[in-house]
């Protein structure tokens, strides 16, 4: 128990000192450049406590940003997930503060000299991030040792543990039983390690178990069955002297779905205009590749199974699928063309999307639509898979952001209704922004 809190304690401590080095040693190059270059340029220079507002405004940018884009994780992840949510980070704090600069001078000719700081700045701060993110990585990795896990598994046998243990620094798995063994050979085991993994267990053996290691202040993992989901969105009720929990089940709000609306006119609106060129281009590309259409359309289904042709640019030959049926793209599948490839790395072949947002068949933040069949597939193996047609279809969503293209559709469904049972207007807001740092993450891309 002891050994537990130390360790624990360890990794806040480490963090926290992490943190504060980060935020003093990426700040001060902005105090120098703010105090030499920056200030002088206003019709009349702020004194000391202009200039430290100035520097708070900063800090709370970036650590809103950093926050935002997980440029803090340090020994959670991969060093380069690490380095693109920094850079992104770093990227729109300094965009903020360009435009707030340019605002606060108030002088055209003045821009040049702005652009030209702020480029200098952000460079250092990127080379001073490497830096700092790859020494402390490293670091953390030798002072707080990896959880020695349990592995528990249950009557369905899934690679769950395998895919934690690519975490090295983070897991160890030392053994595997079964949940069907005695449960006080069960129980002694649990005492011999950090962590414990419930993987798929039944019910009331799950209960069990995290009873058991509740009482002996064990760190449990465990994969949430789609009622638990449903009923960690419910709210505490305090009316009677017993607990009570409810689950209210129900739609957004109108103002939610307003304001859901103006964001999604607004957001593809804005995307059209911004990657008219990028669409312009590809479209030349594919078109001169094979002479074929360039845009592919394919009836998916949005909100309450109502179906809408979805918008894609065609990054498979002409004719993939001649015999109607659903086909997933597999690594190295020879029905990409050379520019689907290219396409399809970079989210470019979604961008015609928007198109299906501004005319409200989607949203930018939801489920992925799916065929009809594939939906009628799924639900008579899992009839809880049409709930993620409770809200509209998306282009990007929690499943995108936190899953693959591959990911099985059971988990694609759980991370849906994650989304759908705690839905907020700020949840959308976070997704669109972490949709922005997985572009730039290879594995994401997996699949179709």
């Amino acid at each position: 128990m002891n050994t537990k809190i130390n360790t624990e304690s360890k990794k806040h401590i480490y963090r926290f000192f992490w943190q504060t080095l980060v935020s003093v040693i990426t700040l001060l190059p902005f105090v120098y450049l703010w105090n030499t270059k920056l200030n002088p340029l206003l019709g009349q220079s702020f004194l000391n406590k202009g200039n430290i507002l100035m520097w708070i405004i900063y800090l709370i940018l970036m650590w809103t940003f950093m926050y935002v884009f997980n440029g803090f994780q340090i020994g959670l992840g991969r060093k380069s997930h690490l380095y693109i949510g920094q850079c992104i980070a770093y990227t729109c704090l300094n965009a903020v503060e360009i435009m707030i600069t340019i605002l606060m001078v108030g002088r055209v000719k003045y821009i040049g000299v702005i652009l030209l700081t702020y480029t200098k700045l952000y460079v250092v701060q990127m080379v001073l991030m490497f830096l700092l993110t790859n020494f402390g990585t490293d670091l953390y990795r030798k002072v707080i040792p990896a959880y020695r896990m349990l592995n528990i598994t249950g009557v369905h046998d899934n690679n769950l543990d395998i895919r934690l243990s690519g975490y090295r620094a983070k897991y160890k798995f030392d053994q595997t039983i079964s949940c069907n063994e005695n449960i006080e050979g069960i129980k002694a085991c649990i005492l011999q390690y950090d962590a414990i993994l419930l993987n798929d267990l039944p019910d009331e053996v799950r209960n069990q178990i995290l009873k058991f290691c509740f009482e002996k202040g064990k760190r449990v993992y465990f994969p949430p069955k789609i009622s638990d989901i449903i009923i960690k969105s419910s709210d505490e009720m305090n009316l009677v002297d017993t607990p009570l929990y409810i689950c209210k089940n129900t739609d957004i709000s109108l103002a939610q779905r307003f304001l859901k609306r103006i964001m999604d006119i607004v957001i593809s609106l804005t995307g059209i205009i911004i990657t008219s060129p990028i669409m312009l281009i590809t479209a030349i590309a594919i078109y001169a590749y094979d002479r074929g259409p360039v845009l592919y359309k394919q009836v998916r289904c949005t909100k309450g199974n109502r179906e809408f042709k979805i918008c894609k640019f065609r990054s498979m030959v002409v004719n993939a699928e001649k015999d109607g049926k659903a086909q997933l793209a597999k690594e190295n599948d020879s029905r990409i063309t050379p520019i689907g490839k290219i396409i399809r790395s970079m989210r470019i072949d979604e961008l015609p999307q928007f198109f299906n947002i501004l005319k409200g068949d989607m949203s930018v933040v939801g489920p992925r639509p799916e065929r009809p069949e594939l939906i009628e597939k799924n639900c008579m193996k899992i009839p809880e898979f049409a709930y993620r047609t409770r809200v509209k279809a998306g282009l990007t969503g929690y499943a995108q952001v936190y899953g693959k293209y591959n990911t099985s559709f059971i988990d694609k469904l759980k991370l849906d209704l994650i989304y759908v049972s705690n839905y907020s207007i700020l949840m959308d807001i976070h997704l669109i922004f972490l949709t922005l740092k997985i572009i730039f993450i290879k594995d994401s891309t997996e699949g179709v």
